[in-house]
C-alpha cells in the first residue's frame, strides 16, 4: 500500500489519554506543539502498529502541554475511547520546513545522528533536556553518554531527510565531559 505512513516519515509529539464528555473529542498531551505553528490539518496515531493519518477538525488548548482534540471521524465517547493511550505523531515533511524556518522545538531532532565538522561522528541524540537554563542534546555513542549544548551558533546545518546535524565545536568542548575518571585514580 503506497500510502502506508513509515516510522521514519513521523515523530512522536505526545499521546491521546481519554475521552472527553460525549461528542468526541480526545484529551491530547503533548510535548511539542508544532501542529500549533504549522499548516498541517492532520495527526497520525499508532494503531495496532500501524500508522493511521486522522484530520483533526477542531482543536483547544486546556495548557501548555494538554489539548482538547477533536478527529474527523470520531463522533462519540465509545469511538474517543479507541484512542486512549494512544500515541500521536506528527508528519516530519511538515516540521521540517518549520525546522528550515527555526520553527521547530528541540524534541524534534531526538533521533538524529551529531556530526561534527572536524571530528566526524559523535554519536546519536536519544535525549533532550530542556530543564536548565541551557537546553541539552543528550547523546549517546558506543554505551557512552555526552551532553552537548543545544545552541544554534554550533549548529552549521540540519538535514531531516538523513536525519543529521553538523555542528562545529570549539576545541576542548567535548572533552568536558570525556573525563574518565577511572584513568586518574
Amino acid at each position: 500500500n503506497s500510502c502506508m505512513i513509515k516510522q521514519d516519515e513521523v515523530y512522536k509529539i505526545g499521546i491521546f489519554n481519554k475521552p472527553h464528555g460525549i461528542h468526541g473529542e480526545l484529551s491530547f498531551t503533548f510535548t511539542d506543539d508544532i501542529f500549533d505553528r504549522v499548516e498541517c490539518d492532520y495527526l497520525v496515531c499508532m494503531l495496532d502498529g500501524i500508522l493511521v493519518p486522522f484530520y483533526v477538525e477542531e482543536y483547544r488548548f486546556r495548557s501548555d502541554s494538554t489539548a482538547l482534540v477533536k478527529l474527523e471521524g470520531v463522533d462519540s465517547s465509545e469511538r474517543a475511547r479507541m484512542f486512549t493511550n494512544v500515541p500521536v505523531y506528527f508528519p516530519l515533511k511538515f516540521a521540517q520546513d518549520a525546522a528550515v524556518d527555526g520553527d521547530v522545538s528541540w524534541d524534534f531532532f531526538v533521533g538524529f545522528r551529531v556530526e561534527d565538522v572536524n571530528n566526524g561522528y559523535i554519536g546519536d541524540i536519544v535525549d533532550v533536556d530542556t530543564t536548565t537554563i541551557n537546553t541539552l542534546f543528550i547523546i549517546e555513542n558506543d554505551g557512552e553518554e555526552t551532553l552537548l549544548p543545544a545552541q544554534e551558533e554550533f549548529i552549521r546545518g540540519v538535514d531531516p531527510q538523513k536525519k543529521l546535524i553538523t555542528v562545529e565545536l570549539p576545541d576542548g568542548l567535548l572533552n568536558l565531559d570525556h573525563a574518565a575518571p577511572d584513568e586518574d585514580e
